[in-house]
């Protein structure tokens, strides 16, 4: 068991630290040059450099230290921790990637890019249960007690954010930081969710033996039977469900309505995916290696 802390540690740490050398690329070589207000420490930072031509280094290690109090205060101890590594090490990471080319000058790219860098960075932050500080903390505090997704949290947060441009900027800017901001929220929850995309299928049908053997068979996929009772006709059937990759989709559906063009099947979007035909193992077999060879 402690071996597993240990592990989880090392791996939380790697994603803190890439993902606040992500931010701060994003932030010196996207946000800051184009006034990208994307929320945020960042937005923050990017605001006050452009009225005051104040270190954004500076800023955020203002900005973060009254707020690692309400981190250790609402998040717990293991979290303030980690946050508090990151809160110090991402403007440290700001500051000396400050000299780093311009990516783009085009207002439009920078809204993408920085939206989807920006996002990769954060998303990589708090799957390392931590925050780089800022508002992130406060977007995490209303992600635990709200119980909304972390995307929707960054949204509402930082949006109030986002308000403050219209001190510094023109409306252009700020719509344009708005799209960066919509890129950010989705894909943060796409890094916490994950990138590969299932469905998770449930079949009524008369042949319902069948389609079983050719899942389990032909498609090498899992499923379950489930006893189930028409409601109109009352006879007993079985339900059958299965969870697949989005991609094999077309293939699976084909198969179901060759066995049998009258079954009744509902298709559902699933996330968080673990165990047969989804783990490492299985994709290892996939392509011939031996997990003993990893």
């Amino acid at each position: 068991m402690q071996k597993f802390f240990q592990k989880q540690l090392v791996q939380d740490t790697l994603f803190v630290t890439v993902g606040a050398f992500v931010l701060a690329l994003s932030i010196n070589s996207i946000l800051l040059p184009n006034r990208i207000v994307a929320g945020g420490a960042n937005g923050i930072s990017v605001v006050l450099n452009h009225l005051f031509n104040w270190n954004p280094a500076i800023i955020l290690y203002a900005i973060n230290i009254p707020l690692l109090f309400l981190c250790f205060i609402l998040l717990g101890k293991e979290t303030g921790l980690k946050t508090i590594y990151g809160s110090l090490l991402y403007p440290f990471f700001v500051g000396i990637t400050s000299n780093v080319p311009v990516l783009t000058t085009n207002i439009f790219l920078a809204a993408l890019f920085g939206g989807i860098i920006t996002g990769i960075g954060l998303g990589l932050v708090f799957r390392g249960n931590a925050s780089t500080g800022g508002t992130a903390i406060i977007s995490q505090i209303v992600h635990k007690y709200l119980k909304v997704s972390l995307g929707i949290a960054i949204l509402f947060v930082d949006g109030l954010v986002i308000l403050s441009a219209f001190l510094a900027f023109s409306t252009d800017v700020v719509l344009f930081s708005l799209i960066a901001l919509f890129i950010i929220g989705r894909v943060v929850d796409g890094i916490q969710i994950g990138l590969v995309r299932s469905k998770n299928i449930l079949i009524i049908s008369q042949k319902h033996q069948e389609i079983r053997r050719v899942i389990t068979d032909e498609l090498d996929l899992g499923v379950t039977l489930i006893p189930i009772e028409g409601g109109y006709s009352q006879q007993p059937g079985k339900l059958l469900m299965t969870v697949i990759r989005e991609k094999d989709f077309p293939k699976v559906k084909e198969r179901i309505l060759s066995i049998d063009d009258h079954s009744f099947f509902i298709t559902l979007s699933a996330s968080e995916v673990h165990g047969r035909g989804f783990s490492l193992k299985k994709v290892a077999e996939d392509y011939g290696v031996e997990m003993n060879q990893l």
